[in-house]
Order: C-alpha cells, then sequence, then structure tokens
C-alpha cells in the first residue's frame, strides 16, 4: 500500500466517524419522546390523614373527600437521558420526601437532579407535617407524623413516575403567555406586585393528539377554610379537570404553582357564599380561559431540552421577632420548641432543579417566594437562557418556609413570620437560583 492510498484510506475513514457522530446528534437532538401518568393521592379514611394548611385543625383527619387529590407525571427523554415533572394537588413536600422517592427509584436510573416535584398547595390536601419522619415532636397545631400516611404517599409517587416512563411517544412541544387581570392579588401589600402571568405549555403527539398540558398561575388555593373537613384540590382542580374535559383525548392537565408567597386569588362574580362553590366557580372559569390560550399555543419538534440541579447554601436558622405573635400562635410554638425544632425539621441546604423544554424553563423554588422576587427571577432567566418563558415552580421538592426581599422581611407580616432563615434568605436564595438557571442556555 503506498502513503498515499494508506493517507486516503485514513481521511476517509476519519470523515466516515464524521458522518456518523453527525448523525447521531442530529437523531438524538430530534429525538423528544414523553410519556404521562397519573395516580390517585388521596389516603384512604382508614389511614386518618389530617388535612393541612391550618394549625387550628388541630391535626384532625379528614372527614371525607369532595373531589380527590391527584399526582401526575410527563417523564420527558431525548434519547440519552431522561426528567421527570411530577405535580401533585398538595400542600407541600416534606424534606424527607423526595430523598425517600429517589431511593426507591435507583435502579431505574433515576437520580435527585432529574426528578422535580411541583405542588399546587392546596390547604385541603394531606398535612406535609404528617408525612415528616423529622417530627418528633406531637404538636397537633404543626400536625403530628402518620408514618402510615407516609408510606402510602411515598409508594405512590414512586408507581407514578415508574408508569410515566413506560411508554413513551414522539412529541412537539410549544409554549404561550398572556397576562390575566382581575384573577389574583397581592395579599400582604396594598397594590403590592401581583404577578399576572398565565402560562400554557402543550406537549402533543406527533400527529397532533394531546399527551399533556402544563399550566403555571400564582395564586393561593385557600377558598377552603379550616372549618372545610373534606379533602379537595381546590381550584387547581377545577381547572384541571375542566380542561381535560374541553380537550379530551384522553389529555392530562398538570397545574403548579409560582412564586404564591403573597399572591392569593381575586373575588368572582356571582360565586355564591359557599366556600366550595367560590372554588368550583373560579377552578373552572380560569380552565376555560386556559383552554381557549391552549388552543392558541402553537408546537414544533426537536426543542431544547436540557435541565440543571444548583446547590443552594442556607442562611442560619432563626425566625422574626413578631413570630410569637403570629406563627407561632397558630402553630402552638415557643422560642423553646423552635430552638430544639429549627435543627431538626430544616435542612442546612437544599438544592433548585430548572428544567428547560423549548421556550420553557421551570426554576424550582423550595418554597413560597413573594412574587416580586419570582418576577426577578423570571426576567433574569430569560435573559441568561433565551427562552422566552420563565416559570418559577414553586414549592419545589421540598418547603422551607416563606422567602421573602429583605425589605419584606423586616416588615414583619405573617409570611415573615414562618420565614425561617432570617432577612437574607430571599436574596440569598434569588441570586443561587439565577446562576443555576443560567446553565440551561442554549449555547451551555
Amino acid at each position: 500500500m503506498t502513503t498515499n492510498s494508506y493517507h486516503f484510506q485514513r481521511v476517509s475513514f476519519f470523515c466516515f466517524l464524521l458522518l456518523i457522530c453527525s448523525t447521531l446528534q442530529e437523531s438524538n437532538a430530534s429525538e423528544r419522546k414523553a410519556g404521562v401518568a397519573r395516580i390517585n393521592l388521596t389516603p384512604p379514611l382508614e389511614l386518618k390523614s389530617p388535612l393541612g394548611g391550618y394549625g387550628e385543625r388541630m391535626n384532625r383527619p379528614a372527614e371525607g373527600v369532595h373531589d380527590r387529590i391527584m399526582g401526575k407525571a410527563v417523564v420527558l427523554f431525548d434519547g440519552q437521558t431522561k426528567f421527570a415533572i411530577v405535580t401533585a394537588d398538595m400542600l407541600g413536600f416534606s424534606p424527607s420526601m423526595k430523598p425517600e422517592i429517589l431511593s426507591r427509584l435507583k435502579n431505574d436510573g433515576w437520580n435527585e437532579n432529574q426528578v422535580i416535584l411541583l405542588a399546587s398547595h392546596s390547604h385541603a390536601s394531606i398535612e406535609m407535617n404528617a408525612i415528616n419522619p423529622k417530627n418528633v415532636f406531637n404538636i397537633p397545631q404543626l400536625g403530628i407524623h402518620n408514618p402510615e400516611l407516609y408510606e402510602f404517599t411515598i409508594n405512590q409517587f414512586v408507581k407514578l413516575i415508574q408508569e410515566a416512563e413506560k411508554n413513551p411517544v414522539p412529541v412537539k412541544v410549544g409554549t404561550s403567555r398572556i397576562q390575566i387581570d382581575g384573577w389574583n392579588r397581592n395579599r400582604s401589600i396594598k397594590n403590592g406586585p401581583v404577578d399576572k402571568d398565565l402560562t400554557i405549555t402543550r406537549i402533543d403527539k406527533e400527529d397532533g393528539t394531546a399527551l399533556a398540558v402544563l399550566v403555571n398561575f400564582t395564586a393561593h388555593p385557600t377558598f377552603m377554610t379550616a372549618r372545610e373537613m373534606l379533602f379537595s384540590a381546590g381550584w387547581p382542580g377545577h381547572l384541571q379537570r375542566t380542561m381535560e374535559s374541553l380537550i379530551g383525548q384522553d389529555v392530562t392537565v398538570m397545574y403548579h404553582n409560582g412564586a404564591e408567597g403573597d399572591q392569593t386569588t381575586a373575588s368572582r362574580p356571582d360565586s355564591g357564599s359557599s366556600r366550595w362553590e367560590k372554588a368550583d366557580k373560579y377552578g373552572t372559569e380560569l380552565g376555560i380561559l386556559c383552554w381557549k390560550q391552549w388552543q392558541h399555543t402553537k408546537t414544533e419538534k426537536n426543542v431544547v431540552f436540557k435541565f440543571h440541579s444548583q446547590d443552594v447554601t442556607l442562611p442560619e436558622n432563626s425566625w422574626h421577632p413578631n413570630f410569637m405573635a403570629t406563627g407561632g400562635k397558630e402553630y402552638g410554638l415557643s422560642e423553646e420548641l423552635l430552638t430544639k425544632m429549627l435543627p431538626i425539621m430544616f435542612p442546612r441546604e437544599t438544592k433548585s432543579v430548572s428544567v428547560r423544554v423549548g421556550d420553557l424553563v421551570i426554576v424550582g423554588i423550595p418554597g413560597e417566594m413573594a412574587a416580586d422576587l419570582g418576577m426577578y427571577i423570571k426576567e433574569k432567566t430569560s435573559q441568561a437562557t433565551g427562552a422566552k418563558y420563565a416559570v418559577i415552580g414553586g414549592l419545589a421538592d421540598v418547603w422551607l418556609s416563606y422567602i421573602l426581599s429583605e425589605k419584606q422581611y423586616l416588615r414583619g407580616q405573617y409570611e415573615a413570620s414562618v420565614s425561617f432563615f432570617g432577612p437574607t434568605l430571599g436574596p440569598r436564595l434569588t441570586e443561587q437560583v439565577i446562576v443555576g438557571s443560567s446553565h440551561l442556555s442554549e449555547e451551555k
């Protein structure tokens, strides 16, 4: 063999390898698949699950079921890896939940960076301290740990994620957004910041059949008071069921909240005096609005798919000087109890998991963030990533506390009294999650 012939063969083989690699990368880039599942999270009444959200319920178990609380999951694939977006009609997640779920999914190839858990924050759902093994204090106002309920809930989430990844299909994805007036308000500051964004993400099969819909809107689901003792997903449940009925096609609609720390619902006209009726009317009418926006949302193949997990170091535990007059009174706590409780029940560090699907970026926030910080994060994330639609995934993975700006914390209203990392928590977490979400730029 001549030197020139040998050189030619080497060059040809190298070009062939480049062609194969290029083809594989193209294939992987366009191979966007998704699978979905849903599961009933409503505990059997014999488990005596307390309802969360109000200390004055004193750990009383739910008396029945008004409507089911559901868990839903969409697992996204790109040919190389997978990521699960999980929504739940729940108040929030205790620090032990996600690690335990992931430990049981370890053999299925999952880790903590590939899953984001998002709660609607329903106040007629499972008390999150009843599913917290670190809650050893037996305080009725706080909720008492129930091991059987914890085991039931963990098992349901494990089954949900396993089911969602079973039969993925090729998908097209698209996101759109409108601002809506008169649906929410700032409950803490008169004429304060209000996040009016309604963001809809379509995940369709290749033939255009609806597979899943993500809905992000920011407001507390608190139509029900401490007196209502039936399980309910609240207005987000009505929203999801309304959209599923209008779209049909066995679609799975998944609602997740935003930076709702100081955001609540605005009253709808002629909604009656019953709390149940108010929640029904609000959720149904908002669901119709979402459905109309869904119809105008265009999808495309081969969208960007990336995710990132950002380590977050938390400030030292502390409590607001007003705590004993507000949150402390509601939850039956003293400063002596707080001194023992905070190091046990609250982590010293956490993570912010974020995911990008096309023009959508969900930024995971581990607690109840105030709207001004949330809107700032959304703006900076869009600028850093080039994604049109950044949203806050509120109450993501774990409930830390309320997350406020330093100014709002020092103002000392209810939200500040249930914030357990001092005045620097909001600014510090905001800075670190923006750094994390910037990794989802198309260029990185």
